[in-house]
């Protein structure tokens, strides 16, 4: 039998999201993430734009807060990874947002904050 799915699972599972705002980060117009979520582990990949492909995994950490490690391959062939801490949200037209705080750990410095909405399709 399935384990029921969080409130944020139900906001992320097998839901795609594109780029709101990240004038710090590699992802942009074109970038394309995609969610998986089973209990409280969560797992996707991403692409498009700057992004060749790139993959994360983390965990929910609380009733509207989630933790991700991610990795990617750059259309430059750079290879990057970071850390980001988010919140999920609702935009008024009912559409799941997600904000992050987000640095890198490897291959790059610095950081920032980022934003996304759900692709309605």
């Amino acid at each position: 039998m399935p384990t029921p799915l969080s409130p944020i699972g139900e906001r992320l599972h097998n839901r795609r999201f594109a780029v709101a705002n990240n004038t710090q980060g590699l992802s942009g117009d074109g970038t394309v993430f995609h969610y998986q979520v089973e209990g409280d582990s969560i797992w996707g990949t991403y692409q498009g734009g700057r992004i060749r492909i790139g993959q994360q995994v983390g965990r929910v950490t609380g009733e509207d807060t989630i933790e991700l490690l991610f990795q990617c391959v750059t259309t430059q062939g750079e290879l990057l990874a970071g850390w980001s801490r988010g919140t999920v949200g609702v935009d008024a037209a009912g559409r799941t947002t997600l904000a992050f705080v987000w640095g890198w750990l490897s291959g790059a410095t610095g950081g920032g904050e980022s934003s996304y909405t759900e692709l309605v399709t």
